[in-house]
């Protein structure tokens, strides 16, 4: 099941599959197309059972050798970005202010691959799952999918993520025992006060001293130059809005959004306690205050096993490996998979000049289908056998 078996054939199909989806990206939670996509290029392929809506619009293969053996779970994500796409490529998206400018498009064509090669042989022992997740980018997609009773009949004992990242060279594998991605959370926080003509401000409650206080104070919960610092925790404010776009009124309301990001869930507990602090404090006993919290992403840390194997695979086939740029500041949800799973979170270099992450230039690099592929296969290959 190595890469080799992949043909020139595969790759092509697979590149073209690839661009097909990017040109028909569908947000978090209205993966509908993508999934029906999906499950019927994986039924062509022969799996022995098909899951779908799995956690919302979640799709799963099983592929299983009918023998002893350990059950690896192999995923990907399906949804895009709310990103108007700037490129003059012919697969650029075909939707206004939607685009796969993560590389989920890519990861699938991945897993694409790995369905060809398992419907061709199934591993030595033990099975395979190649699971399609919905909505990594607002953090609720693995969640629900664990916590779907579908997923009971698939739940893993490994499980492997391959997401590409700029700034490493192509190819590059970059792996780690411990933590691999930040937990973070979007924390809004709404103040009331009351309303007032802007000449008589006086008979209002104005929320702008508590909004400016909280938007200096929250960045100063920032802690740890770097993630080498157990420490670590980043407060960034990201969006700011004080009462009406107006001239003759005071201001009553105000609203501020800020990420709170940290290398570990632990840690990430006290930031929340200390964020809520602050805002209560900044409201006072005067302004009404509510906090509400979105995109919540787990800490995701890999298994020290798992990493190995992750090293192995990279080895067997020439591929440099190391820690890459991982732990990173970037959060991920596949950590939710490791509560009863030995886990790995992996990157796959794309280059060192190319457009980041969630820029709207940015397209996922076609050459690391193959790579992708065949790591996954190298890594079944290490647990399973061939």
């Amino acid at each position: 099941m190595t890469a080799q078996r992949l043909t020139n054939a595969d790759i092509h199909d697979l590149t073209e599959w690839r661009r097909m989806l990017h040109r028909r990206p569908e947000l978090s939670g209205e993966e509908v197309e993508t999934a029906r996509t999906v499950a019927a290029t994986l039924k062509a392929t022969g799996p022995d059972r098909i899951l779908t809506g799995l956690g919302g619009h979640g799709v799963a293969a099983l592929y299983d050798s009918g023998q002893p053996g350990p059950r690896v779970l192999l995923r990907c994500e399906l949804d895009g970005l709310p990103i108007q796409e700037l490129s003059d490529a012919e697969h650029r998206s075909e939707t206004d202010g939607k685009a796969h400018l993560c590389g989920h498009d890519g990861h699938m064509a991945m897993l694409a691959g790995m369905a060809r090669l398992l419907g061709r042989q199934r591993p030595a022992t033990g099975s395979v799952v190649l699971l399609f997740q919905p909505a990594e980018e607002t953090g609720e997609g693995a969640a629900r999918v664990v916590s779907d009773p579908g997923f009971d009949a698939i739940r893993p004992d490994y499980a492997f993520a391959v997401h590409n990242y700029p700034g490493m060279p192509l190819g590059e594998v970059g792996v780690v025992a411990g933590p691999a991605s930040c937990a973070s959370r979007g924390m809004r926080v709404r103040l009331t006060g009351k309303t007032a003509h802007a000449s008589l401000p006086e008979t209002g409650l104005s929320p702008a001293p508590a909004l400016s206080r909280l938007m200096v104070e929250m960045t100063g919960l920032s802690e740890g130059a770097d993630l080498a610092d157990p420490a670590f925790a980043l407060v960034t404010v990201c969006h700011a809005r004080l009462g009406e776009p107006a001239f003759g009124i005071a201001p009553g309301e105000a609203e501020l959004y800020v990420t709170l990001r940290s290398l570990t869930d632990t840690r990430m507990e006290a930031l929340v306690a200390a964020a809520e602090s602050l805002a209560q404090d900044a409201a006072g006993a005067g302004l009404g205050l509510s906090i509400d919290y979105h995109d919540i992403f787990p800490a995701c840390a890999n298994d020290a096993k798992a990493a190995e194997i992750v090293r192995r695979a990279a080895d067997m086939l020439g591929l440099s490996s190391g820690p890459g740029c991982l732990p990173m500041r970037p959060s991920e949800d596949f950590g939710h998979f490791g509560t009863r799973a030995c886990l790995a979170f992996i990157l796959l270099g794309n280059g060192t000049n190319g457009p980041v992450l969630h820029n709207p230039d940015y397209d996922f690099p076609d050459d690391l289908i193959g790579l992708g592929c065949a790591l996954f296969a190298a890594i079944v290959e290490d647990v399973l056998g061939s």
